[in-house]
């Protein structure tokens, strides 16, 4: 079973994310910041990382530059979703670019073309 990590520090969303994911067959794992989000990728090696750009203390650009520096994880595919109309350029290698709110279907079809 897939495994996607979603790192965002909006519960609703991650309870959102957690339940499409896993009505879709997919097992997930969450984090509510850069650190977090960072720990957890290492630990649980997911297939693919939903990332928010806009959260406490450190941003999401900042945790995928991280993310890109380990070797264990830069080739993680990783799909933002935020709520900043202008975050197509924040991280440049993203699989895709999602604004909140967002389509389910469309996510879902971008999560399967990622992971196929």
């Amino acid at each position: 079973m897939k495994k996607i990590l979603i790192v965002d520090d909006d519960p609703n969303i991650v309870d959102y994310l957690v339940t499409l994911f896993e009505d879709n067959g997919y097992a997930t794992c969450s984090a509510g910041d850069v650190q977090e989000g960072l720990a957890a990728a290492k630990k649980e090696q997911p297939d693919l990382i939903t990332l928010d750009l806009e959260m406490p203390g450190e941003w999401g650009p900042r945790f995928y530059r991280k993310m890109s520096e380990d070797k264990g994880l830069k080739n993680i595919p990783v799909i933002v979703i935020t709520g900043f109309s202008e975050s197509e350029h924040a991280v440049g290698k993203a699989v895709a670019s999602l604004t909140k709110p967002f389509d389910r279907e469309e996510l879902l079809s971008i999560v399967k073309e990622s992971l196929a």
